[in-house]
């Protein structure tokens, strides 16, 4: 723990509020955009250095607008309670059945056993286990449940008679970062894949009053993430390691004995199973087939309902239901806050006036090529994101990036886009997000390792990103005319 950082952190927080309360006074600049931004000034501060747990600093939007004349007190908190808040939990407390009742273990490990057991085709049907169960359920939540599984397999080799030697290691490392990759590219496809798609969905809401829904994005997330997982595959087994030893030995038994393990599919796994494709399917066809049928259907409506549906629907055993209240102490209530903050701001910033003003600002940068731009942009935030959270940065970025992207006169969805997607492609440090974490933990990995090997991965996606937004996202959306 960077004690030093923290401290600075902490104090120069509310110093910079002080500061640009009393003394930073631009023309063109009301009294509560000033409010606002030296509001955000602080809490930047405080998420970038994590003073206090940056849960704990997305609640003091409710503190500092009100006082500060940013924003009334009702408009603030009910930030906290935005819609996507709740398509959130919805979501996760379907990740929570399928974690709880073992299904996760069972995709994985039919996945792996239908790849075959060759060393390059494990390390794909891990990668594609982990980047479908992460399109649904939170990054953090599948590296978390597919470490141990990959685990085991390593072990599996290390222990055997047949391995080469120092092979074990090189395959413990390519499939640690192989699963920690594939959490966050994942993520990437779907709405509720990963905390900064849904702030900019509610951004774009709450500027534009313009909904992003879960097909919509689908339609674009799904191929990037198809995309980047295969170059991913491609970099990690061809360039980043070599393997010796192509076939694993004693590969096919040892994942025929983690299925035989699991047992006969079990009676709570088909029901969970059922109701996870239901939400999906409804996710995927509401704009285009049930809002027809039921007009005010939503994606949280959707989610919320499923999630109470898995309270109602009875297990085996005698009384117990498939989902009770006392497995819901796993939601991650502090990512719902950090939400909550999110909103908050991006709301401070639209009807204060100052994404106006930065907007204005920022002019001088219209003189740059999009394409260009972009690419510093997609590049700037994917390197920000491996000392922040990706939710953080994007909290504080959006907001500003719509009115750059006024000022500028270019589309908003380029740069929102942009910005949002490479949050998401932070693979160099174990900081950099949840999933790097909980594989550095493995202990198969080294710092070195992780920024050696992220640093190309980063840079394929900042190229990747680039291009698919500029050429590929105009299309796809119709934005000419779809805006």
């Amino acid at each position: 723990m960077n004690t030093s950082k923290h401290r600075l952190g902490l104090l120069l927080g509310p110093l910079l509020f002080i500061l640009i309360i009393l003394f930073y006074h631009p023309n063109g600049l009301s009294h509560a955009a000033n409010a606002v931004l030296a509001s955000a000034i602080w809490i930047a501060v405080w998420w970038i250095t994590e003073a206090v747990p940056i849960a704990v600093t997305a609640l003091l939007p409710i503190v500092l607008f009100p006082l500060s004349g940013g924003m009334d007190l009702n408009e603030t908190t009910a930030s906290y309670g935005h819609k996507y808040v709740f398509l959130y939990i919805g979501g996760f407390i379907l990740a929570l059945a399928i974690e709880k009742w073992k299904l996760h273990k069972r995709i994985a490990l039919t996945i792996i056993k239908i790849v075959g057991t060759n060393v390059t085709n494990i390390i794909l049907g891990f990668m594609i286990a982990t980047a479908f169960l992460s399109m649904w359920i939170s990054n953090t939540a599948t590296a978390v449940m597919i470490l141990p599984v990959g685990m085991a397999i390593v072990t599996h080799l290390k222990d055997n008679p047949k391995t080469i030697e120092n092979e074990n290691l090189i395959f413990g490392k390519a499939l640690m970062l192989s699963i920690a990759y594939s959490a966050s590219i994942g993520g990437m496809a779907t709405l509720i894949g990963t905390p900064p798609n849904l702030v900019l969905a509610g951004v774009v809401k709450q500027t534009y009053n313009i909904e992003i829904s879960f097909s919509k994005w689908f339609l674009f997330g799904f191929p990037i993430a198809v995309i980047l997982l295969l170059m991913c595959w491609i970099y990690l087994t061809r360039f980043a390691f070599k393997f010796e030893q192509k076939e694993f030995p004693g590969g096919s038994q040892e994942i025929k004995k983690q299925l035989k393990d699991l047992g006969k599919i079990s009676y709570e796994e088909k029901t969970v199973f059922i109701v996870f494709l239901l939400t999906a399917f409804a996710w995927i066809t509401r704009s285009f087939l049930i809002k027809s049928l039921i007009p005010g259907i939503d994606d949280t409506i959707i989610a919320v309902f499923f999630a109470v549906f898995l309270f109602i629907l009875p297990s085996k055993k005698k009384g117990v239901k498939i989902m009770t209240w006392e497995d819901t102490i796993k939601l991650p209530w502090g990512i719902v806050l950090l939400f909550g903050g999110g909103m908050a701001l991006a709301l401070g910033f639209e009807s204060s006036g100052l994404a106006v003003w930065i907007g204005g600002q920022m002019t001088s940068l219209g003189s740059l090529p999009l394409i260009l731009l972009l690419l510093i942009l997609i590049g700037s935030v994917n390197f920000l994101t491996e000392i922040t959270s990706n939710l953080a940065t994007t909290a504080m970025l959006l907001p500003v990036l719509v009115s750059l992207a006024s000022a500028l006169g270019v589309h908003p969805y380029l740069l929102l886009v942009g910005a949002t997607l490479a949050a998401s492609c932070a693979f160099m440090l174990p900081v950099a997000t949840p999933p790097n974490a909980v594989v550095f933990g493995s202990g198969y990995l080294k710092i070195e390792d992780m920024a050696k090997k992220g640093f190309w991965m980063n840079i394929i996606s900042i190229i990747l990103l680039t291009l698919i937004v500029y050429f590929i996202l105009p299309i796809i959306w119709d934005l000419e005319t779809g805006f």
